[in-house]
């Protein structure tokens, strides 16, 4: 969208070239068309911010069309497409695309859940995930156990894994009491298993990971898992930023 300046839908959708702006009336009477997912109706607008669709699909924008959704992956999915144990992947469960294909930003191992990323675009998934980007991960972390102060220092300042050095943006302590507690955690490298391997490497277990976020976008407390969230325009020029 030029701008953000709120427009008519029917105009969007002609300037996406899938119809004109009468047709586009019809399909909005129709109930096809929907803003953030809710119902459109004649008159309504729509913004940068917002997410356009037709029968489920966002609004095409050229053919640099750059698509992404977040997707809220449980426990139990592998991010790969295929799995030689027969084992159920996030790919699974994704939109349909009428060409191109999904591209993971990034991987969660099986026993992990929350916030991944996917897009059409290959350039988009190299830059996030690329070293050199420095885009901040964020995770909620359930450790069996009470760290020290010591241990807590030593995971900001840095530990030492077999692939190099590693270290925690920040450590903050979220909620829980005994041996389970909840500690939020940063990071600006995607390494296999980093968190876990870092908690290991100062002698406790991580006995849940979730991730809540990843660069500028949030995992949703009202994101079922399971499913996808299309990335308004606004989201995805953040990322591209990021």
């Amino acid at each position: 969208m030029a701008g953000d300046t709120p427009q008519r839908l029917q105009k969007l959708i002609a300037q996406a070239g899938l119809a004109s702006r009468r047709q586009a009336e019809t399909w909005i009477e129709a109930g096809r068309v929907q803003v953030n997912g809710q119902p459109a109706k004649l008159g309504d607008r729509a913004a940068l911010d917002d997410v356009v669709t037709v029968d489920g699909r966002p609004l095409p924008e050229g053919a640099e069309t750059c698509q992404v959704v977040a997707y809220h992956k449980p426990a139990g999915q592998i991010t790969s497409r295929s799995d030689e144990q027969g084992r159920p992947t996030v790919f699974e469960n994704l939109p349909e695309l009428s060409h191109g294909r999904w591209i993971a930003v990034g991987r969660l191992d099986f026993q992990t859940s929350g916030l991944l990323l996917l897009t059409t675009d290959g350039q988009l998934a190299n830059r996030l995930m690329h070293p050199s980007g420095q885009v901040q991960r964020r995770y909620l972390a359930r450790v069996h156990g009470t760290p020290s102060r010591e241990q807590l220092e030593c995971l900001t300042a840095g530990v030492d894994l077999e692939d190099g050095v590693a270290k925690f943006e920040y450590v903050r302590e979220k909620r829980g009491k005994g041996s389970n507690r909840w500690y939020e955690v940063a990071l600006r490298e995607g390494r296999n298993r980093e968190v876990r391997r870092m908690w290991q490497a100062v002698g406790l277990e991580v006995s849940r990971l979730i991730r809540i976020g990843y660069g500028p976008v949030s995992l949703d407390r009202n994101h079922p898992a399971g499913e996808v969230r299309w990335l308004s325009r606004k989201e995805i020029e953040a990322l591209k930023r990021a």
